[in-house]
């Protein structure tokens, strides 16, 4: 069930006030039946006795421990009178006593007036009885004044005088603005003795802005507002366009049904506005933690559980918290029913713990900007998108070129020419420094025990998995074309492993960056700027096989989308599965500028893994390319295949080799699609954002937590 149908099939259910004289459930009776029988005959399944359910009326009088038609042929006070220990309810061995004579009559009492059950008093009308208004218009205007009046002369006491004008003015300005009224005001009230003076003083306390600051002021505290994130670090965020948002909603007299549901399921209302998604920051205000050694699903638990507690609190004036570790007798819902709500609340993106090494808001999040920053973004999404849509038409357009590129006589003796940035065949080590197989180029950082060791050809990286090896490039932008190349070997199937990355660390930095994992055996490649919700991210669909070597190319194509990313295994595209395709912000910042090997801040390293021939590229490479990585004679004997001897698969790679290496008019399009999205980044990335709800398209599995633990599922 989504938050907007939880919504919208909330309802409270009434019953009617009992007469002054009655003997009432909640008030007389559920106290008694807690404290004697609903341990053995409750809620709590685990525990009951006999089959029997006396906080449920069907069972009780179904089994017999109420009688209506004979009220002296009760179970209930049968037992409850009874001196035989074996009949004896409760039972002497539960050592909570007898009712006393008094409970015993209020017992019977309620069964002879027809044993109604309530529901939980929260949920019960209060009693609407007509107010007989005694005293003349000029002693009490109002009904509240009334019940006062008649309340203070039952104890022998009168209603205070009215208020003198300039008190009274001083009284409304404090309750409606939070400001004392200006001396000019309270002269101009005094003097105005018109009988319409103090609705006009109302009317325009209330058409002021610091209205809305005043009545905002109860609310942020119901929403438990703060621009920190508390917890240990306590470090700054900035949630204030969602209180700007309420004040504005008290200034506009936004109708209370709309203001509530904006900020429970704003986001999931038909083609919701910025305003509306914005509300729903309301849901993300609670604590969020980044110290290290948090255990991440622990702390996303603790997020929705806070979003439970805080919308049971503020809409249905209940407390939640027992119910999420066990049923208890005087909660209105069963720990199952807890676990429902909580699954309404969890179905977003989100991470347990927030960014400490970058500033951007966990995600879900809502970029934010004025009237003039929405049309410039417009305008820079428009310029990429035309450009996109404009290049399968151009891509087609080329195939002429293409035809006469391969009729060249020269096109049999071409040789395979890679746009090589750098590379690592890790022969010779000098200290900490591992040449580069490029002249020229700067050398790798070997650090702590990572050791030389035996390879695919030559000599390969053995990592420690707590010891990287440090690269001296690869700090490509989110639009930026590039591929990586490389030999490994796993020892065993990995549950996660870091092969490669360029990223300050794992959760501590969100993951901002790029990677190469081993999960479940398989490997995932992706762009992030705030994992999980802001990424684009695939993993191939057959695991790795332990103790072989394994050729692995992987590319991205600078579009920010998983379908612009590739993995090829031992010279062929690898099948995948997109994991994550909702990269939109930058995947730079935040330190760690260069690739690294095998480790990871506070992640699970490549411990025992090999690396050989690690290899990085300045866009990303053709099929054939991707061949000549990993078999460079077949690749070359593919480049150089006569024209007319071509299958269609080897005629397509021919093709795209053709426009990503050989086509100078396909490359300045990609240049000018480059340019188009950098720009776009560039202006979209200064953007700020906030944290909002954004429901998944899956709703995510939900469990009922024994204890209320986060590893204990049931």
């Amino acid at each position: 069930m989504s938050r907007i149908v939880f919504l919208l099939a909330l309802c409270v259910v009434a019953s009617d006030a009992v007469a002054d004289d009655s003997v009432t459930f909640n008030l007389d009776i559920r106290p008694i039946l807690s404290d004697k029988c609903f341990f053995c005959h409750g809620p709590d399944n685990a525990k009951r006795e006999a089959d029997l359910r006396l906080d449920v009326r069907e069972v009780a009088v179904s089994k017999g421990a109420i009688n209506l038609d004979n009220v002296s042929e009760s179970e209930i006070l049968k037992r409850i009178s009874t001196d035989d220990p074996d009949l004896q309810m409760p039972p002497p061995s539960a050592k909570l006593g007898k009712l006393t004579e008094q409970e015993a009559a209020t017992l019977k009492k309620w069964i002879e007036q027809g044993a109604e059950y309530e529901g939980h008093w929260s949920f019960i009308s209060l009693d609407q009885q007509a107010v007989k208004i005694e005293s003349s218009p000029q002693e009490t205007a109002r009904k509240i004044d009334e019940l006062v009046r008649k309340g203070l002369a039952d104890r022998g006491l009168k209603l205070q005088p009215s208020a003198d004008r300039s008190t009274l003015i001083r009284r409304l300005s404090f309750d409606l603005t939070g400001l004392p009224p200006r001396v000019e005001d309270v002269e101009s009230f005094v003097a105005d003795q018109s009988a319409e003076a103090t609705e006009k003083l109302i009317e325009r306390l209330l058409s002021t802005p610091q209205y809305g600051e005043r009545m905002t002021v109860d609310w942020l505290d119901t929403a438990r507002y703060a621009d920190s994130y508390g917890f240990q670090v306590d470090r700054e965020r900035e949630m204030w366009p969602w209180r700007d948002w309420v004040v504005k909603s008290f200034n506009d007299n936004m109708p209370f049904d709309q203001f509530i549901t904006w900020q429970i399921a704003g986001d999931l209302l038909p083609n919701a506005s910025d305003d509306q998604i914005l509300a729903t920051a309301f849901n993300r205000l609670h604590q969020q933690e980044s110290e290290g050694g948090s255990v991440e699903e622990e702390y996303r638990v603790e997020y929705v559980c806070d979003r439970v507690q805080t919308f049971a609190t503020t809409f249905l004036g209940l407390t939640f918290e027992c119910a999420r570790c066990h049923d208890h007798k005087y909660d209105p819902i069963t720990q199952k029913e807890y676990y429902q709500l909580f699954s309404i609340f969890q179905n977003v993106d989100e991470a347990g713990l927030y960014s400490y090494f970058t500033n951007s808001p966990p995600t879900p999040a809502l970029t934010m900007t004025d009237a003039a920053g929405k049309q410039r973004l417009s305008e820079l999404q428009t310029a990429v998108a035309e450009i996109e849509t404009k290049s399968a038409e151009f891509r087609e357009s080329r195939r002429a070129a293409f035809e006469a590129w391969l009729m060249k006589p020269e096109r049999s003796t071409t040789e395979m020419i890679l746009p090589e940035l750098a590379r690592y065949e890790f022969e010779t080590q000098d200290g900490d420094k591992l040449a580069s197989a490029i002249a020229g180029g700067s050398p790798a950082n070997i650090r702590g025990e990572n050791k030389l060791t035996p390879g695919h050809q030559g000599n390969a990286i053995e990592f420690t998995g707590d010891d990287p090896v440090d690269l001296p490039l690869g700090n490509f932008r989110r639009e930026e074309p590039f591929s990586v190349s490389l030999w490994l070997k796993t020892p065993d199937v990995k549950e996660r492993a870091v092969v490669f990355h360029r990223s300050r660390a794992w959760t501590d930095a969100a993951s901002r960056g790029y990677e190469l994992l081993i999960e479940d055996g398989r490997l995932k490649w992706s762009l992030i700027h705030f994992w999980p919700g802001n990424a684009a991210s695939i993993a191939a669909e057959t695991p790795l096989t332990p103790g072989d070597w394994t050729h692995v190319v992987v590319s991205s194509d600078g579009s920010s989308r998983a379908a612009g990313l590739a993995i090829f295994v031992n010279g062929q595209p690898a099948s995948t599965a997109i994991i994550k395709d909702q990269l939109s912000r930058e995947i730079t910042g935040g330190g760690g500028d260069n690739i690294a090997l095998g480790e990871r801040f506070r992640d699970r390293g490549f411990k025992g893994g090999m690396i050989d021939d690690f290899r990085v590229f300045s866009r990303n490479l053709s099929q054939l390319e991707t061949l000549s990585t990993f078999d460079v004679a077949n690749a070359t004997l593919n480049l150089q295949a006569s024209a007319d001897t071509l299958n269609e698969s080897l005629r397509n790679q021919l093709f795209e080799h053709f426009l990503l290496a050989q086509d100078p008019e396909w490359t300045a399009h990609q240049t000018a699609l480059q340019t188009a999205r950098s720009e776009l980044a560039k202006f979209n990335d200064g953007l700020k954002e906030i944290m909002v709800m954004r429901e998944l398209p899956e709703p995510k599995k939900a469990y009922v937590l024994f204890r209320g633990e986060y590893a204990q599922r049931r």
